[in-house]
């Protein structure tokens, strides 16, 4: 630790000794880091209030620890994971894995207290905690014996789908907020309720989508599942459909996006589950069904846009209404789309994948390349017909068995993983990048500009 000549002060983290020892060892090594960077951080402002000099010592902090924490994880992924897990005997969700992991590790993830201080901010003033868990994550998801068990983990019923399945399956129906879940005759609509921002996702909404999926997938009565998006009240769509804006880019200036329950959730759940199915526990697993798999119907009315073009990428059928068009402005926002950059190509070729996500190409129904995203393009008065047509045409045992292997010639199991692996580090780092804030901090003051009334 190099001292400041007038305060006596550290101004700068040295490197921490290479790891070489055993687990527990290294870990202590990383632990001593952690909070050497922790105790120089603890004396400057809050991220707001420090000036460059500030701002560079900080980076050079994270920098030394993060150095640290990924070589730890290189050399002990699979020893932590076990640890965290009993030696895979018990199954940790995301959010539950990253708080064993900063109990049992300290310094390789931030804890509930620094998390708790970092939501308290808007994205711009935060320290970027995230990045560290991503860095965790990434060495999880790296690995083909962690990262199988936690994609295993995350592909299984959420508890809030299993207390309430009895429930659907009782009364066919079930207000979720965000997602309005009914089954009528054999199909579960799930029915997107985000009004006042055009159905923009938001950590809300997916929660409610994950527990809406497992809920199909769960039901014996339910055979097929659409999703299609609710009628608007914003004034410039009064009266009409939507289907999705995308990520809500206001609650991401706010902070209010979580990396974990937000951007790696959607992946590793909801959409994984409706494209690889759900994952029954050992204990109701058999030989012949080790999995629940369904088909999907998607109905587009207005746009699809952002995560809302990428769900398309995991759907069966996909309607869309001949006035609606699909865009993944991925690279405008800043951020990295999910997994579109996995799955566009496959569907659209490479060169129109990168014109719609590194150039934001918007693709109109109407459009010749729309048969590339979406199977019908209806009016938008002949949407419902559409649907129900598509329902009974899914609605065949054999259809769910030759999905299932669509599936695994698409898209393998370790394909994903490894892409979700680089995603997690990628997608944290894009938080927190000055162009994305810049972006947030643009996109609020042209809302805040069109709240206000005319001079």
């Amino acid at each position: 630790m190099t001292p400041d000549k007038t305060t006596g002060r550290a101004t700068s983290l040295p490197a921490a000794p290479p790891l070489g020892g055993t687990l527990d060892e290294d870990a202590s090594v990383l632990a001593e880091q952690a909070e050497r960077g922790e105790r120089i951080l603890a004396r400057l402002p809050a991220p707001v209030d420090r000036d460059a000099g500030q701002r560079n010592l900080t980076a050079a902090v994270f920098d030394s620890c993060r150095q640290t924490r990924e070589q730890f994880m290189r050399r002990h992924t699979d020893a932590v994971y076990d640890a965290l897990t009993d030696g895979r005997t018990r199954r940790h969700r995301l959010t539950e894995l990253v708080f064993a992991a900063a109990e049992r590790f300290p310094g390789l993830v931030p804890d509930r207290g620094q998390m708790d201080e970092e939501s308290a901010r808007v994205q711009a003033h935060k320290e970027g905690r995230e990045i560290d868990q991503g860095i965790f994550l990434r060495g999880i998801l790296r690995s083909p014996t962690a990262g199988a068990h936690l994609t295993d983990t995350m592909l299984m019923a959420s508890p809030r789908a299993l207390a309430l399945v009895d429930c659907y399956r009782r009364d066919g129906r079930v207000d979720l907020g965000p997602v309005l879940l009914e089954r009528r005759a054999a199909a579960g609509h799930l029915t997107v309720r985000n009004p006042h921002c055009l159905n923009a996702e938001d950590n809300a909404l997916i929660d409610a989508m994950e527990t809406a999926v497992d809920l199909v997938l769960l039901d014996e009565q339910t055979h097929v599942g659409v999703l299609r998006g609710d009628v608007m009240t914003h004034p410039r769509y009064a009266g009409r459909r939507v289907f999705s804006a995308g990520i809500n880019l206001l609650d991401l200036r706010d902070g209010r996006i979580s990396f974990i329950e937000f951007l790696l959730r959607r992946e590793l759940t909801y959409l994984s589950k409706i494209f690889r199915g759900l994952l029954l526990p050992p204990a109701e697993a058999t030989y012949a069904v080790p999995s629940l798999q369904k088909p999907w119907v998607a109905a587009v009315d207005s746009f699809a846009i952002g995560g809302g073009m990428q769900l398309l990428l995991v759907f069966d059928r996909v309607i869309a209404a001949d006035n609606a068009y699909f865009s993944l402005p991925a690279a405008q926002e800043g951020i990295v789309p999910g997994a579109g950059n996995l799955r566009l190509g496959r569907l659209t070729g490479s060169r129109l994948a990168r014109r719609v996500i590194l150039s934001g190409r918007r693709i109109r129904a109407i459009d010749p390349e729309a048969a590339l995203v979406c199977d019908e393009v209806v009016a938008e008065d002949a949407v419902d017909d559409a649907v129900e047509a598509a329902v009974q045409d899914l609605d065949n045992s054999a259809v769910v068995a030759n999905r299932t292997m669509l599936a695994l010639a698409e898209e393998p199991a370790d394909q994903f993983r490894l892409y979700m692996a680089e995603f997690a580090f990628t997608q944290a780092c894009r938080l927190y990048s000055e162009d994305v804030i810049g972006k947030v901090e643009r996109a609020r003051s042209r809302s805040v500009a069109r709240r206000q009334p005319p001079a």
